[in-house]
């Protein structure tokens, strides 16, 4: 059972692809599965460059985190940073310049991997903030995986890495992913519906914040409804 945000995302799908009997489940958050865009390819290069001549400056940073996070995170003018963004601000000053730069350098060199996706043979669940730089390319993901057995789940007013912005809009859509495994059972029989994967689908009503008990903005499921 495997989970990766972003390029982790890719390289687990990579690797479902061709190792299938190897993987029994994907969970992918703001997944990559095409080659980058012109404007991604071009934003690569710009970062590259920062990189290469000046190292982990001011401006990679926060081209770094102006990708990966929304804006209610990352502050403004009138809004401080938030505790998330100062973390990830020390955490970037840790990390070897060239390091990056090398990382950099292979996302913007990854292959597509759409025809490879009919090879999948596992459940997927995808997570993406409806604000993420790589919003179409989860719905393109979605779009090319069999229905029955994946889900997309959008998380409103929410960058790229959902698993740091909002954690809790991923509770009860994984209890139902994995309870379609038999490694999640609840602590009483209800009448709700099995995992969206199972290949029944979770009504948007679980969906939520009231269901979930939290207070989250709402989340929009492309999850193919079904009898």
């Amino acid at each position: 059972m495997c989970l990766g945000v972003s390029a982790g995302a890719y390289i687990l799908t990579l690797f479902a692809t061709k190792y299938r009997e190897r993987v029994l489940g994907l969970i992918l958050v703001s997944p990559l599965c095409r080659t980058p865009s012109w404007t991604e390819w071009f934003y690569n290069k710009v970062m590259s460059n920062l990189l290469y001549y000046y190292g982990m400056c001011d401006m990679v940073k926060d081209c770094l985190l102006q990708r990966y996070f929304g804006k209610r995170v990352r502050g403004g003018s009138a809004v401080p940073e938030s505790d998330i963004m100062q973390a990830c601000r020390s955490f970037l000053d840790q990390r070897q310049s060239m390091n990056i730069w090398r990382f950099i350098q292979t996302i913007n060199q990854r292959h597509d991997l759409t025809e490879s996706l009919k090879q999948l043979q596992c459940r997927t669940l995808i997570f993406v903030g409806e604000n993420s730089q790589f919003h179409t390319e989860a719905v393109h993901m979605t779009a090319k995986l069999d229905k029955r057995y994946s889900a997309l789940v959008e998380v409103q007013a929410c960058g790229s890495v959902v698993t740091e912005e909002q954690p809790h809009a991923m509770l009860i859509p994984m209890e139902y992913f994995l309870m379609g495994y038999g490694l999640f059972r609840p602590s009483h029989v209800s009448s709700s519906p099995r995992s969206p994967l199972n290949p029944f689908c979770i009504s948007p009503e679980l969906l939520s914040p009231e269901s979930m008990g939290v207070k989250l903005k709402p989340i929009k499921t492309r999850a193919n409804l079904r009898v």
